[in-house]
């Protein structure tokens, strides 16, 4: 009513709205994701043919935020260089398993000349996904995580669909979650791809709280292909609003084949920014 409408506004130029005594005037809906991130698999054409040019178009459509799948043959240091001429950080890559077992240290090192803070393994390949593979890759997990603690970093894992997928009666994500140690190891919690396994993320974000630090933001249409962020079926704003539950921290749109790279980019992060929860 106008009268309701006159109260609130009342208490909100008294200070008071949102405080224990009145929580009905907080709005529900009034948070937004203020620096949006780009996992920069999305535009890896773009960035071989032109890496200085695509890091500037990036800036200008407004994202804040860059996850290298890659560097393009730069070291840390023109790496950094580039992101602080266009306004931008890094807080994340993607290294693969077998870097991360053989060169632990020389990642690190680039993670911290860098400036990020996370180093995420992205990806196991169709013959690394047996059991024992997976308990091998926890054991990395455990150990890298370790090392990156010492040096101010945090490992993570970032999932696609086949983690989902029972392997002598145990579902590899489950696995990597409980075995893991929370306080070493971060979930990179792909959208998408739990979408599309069939797997609940409110779930998995519930039960395992504090786990998820870094999103991937991206879409899955009514046929089951991705698409740009807020043309597909994906409820974004219902687990954005779980963020101080996950624990999320980085919001990274990605598509990993665009038909245009930069038209879905610019089509995600307008959704994105439309989004409140």
């Amino acid at each position: 009513s106008r009268r309701t409408f006159l109260t609130r506004s009342a208490l909100v130029a008294g200070g008071i709205a949102g405080s224990s005594l009145f929580p009905f005037a907080a709005s529900a809906q009034s948070r937004r994701v203020d620096n949006i991130g780009l996992q920069l698999y999305t535009l890896r054409k773009e960035l071989a043919e032109d890496f200085d040019g695509t890091l500037a178009r990036v800036a200008e459509l407004g994202f804040k935020e860059m996850e290298f799948a890659g560097y393009y043959g730069r070291s840390a240091a023109q790496i950094k260089t580039a992101l602080e001429t266009n306004g931008l950080v890094s807080p994340a890559a993607h290294i693969q398993w077998a870097a991360i077992r053989d060169n632990l240290q020389a990642e690190i090192d680039r993670a911290v000349g860098i400036g990020q803070r996370y180093i995420v393994i992205p990806y196991l390949q169709e013959n690394e996904r047996t059991l024992d593979h997976y308990k091998r890759l926890i054991d990395t997990l455990n150990s890298a995580g370790e090392a990156c603690r010492d040096a101010g970093l945090k490992i993570a894992y970032h999932n696609h669909d086949f983690e989902f997928d029972t392997v002598d009666g145990v579902v590899p994500y489950d696995l990597l979650l409980t075995e893991t140690d929370p306080d070493l190891v971060d979930m990179e919690l792909d959208l998408f791809w739990i979408a599309y396994a069939g797997a609940d993320p409110l779930a998995y974000i519930k039960d395992h709280a504090g786990r998820f630090s870094m999103l991937h933001v991206k879409d899955l249409s009514a046929d089951r292909k991705m698409t740009a962020v807020g043309e597909g079926t994906i409820d974004f704003e219902a687990i954005f609003a779980h963020a101080d539950i996950g624990g999320f921290k980085h919001y990274f749109v990605e598509h990993d084949n665009p038909v245009d790279a930069f038209d879905s980019v610019t089509t995600s992060i307008a959704s994105v920014r439309g989004m409140r929860f």
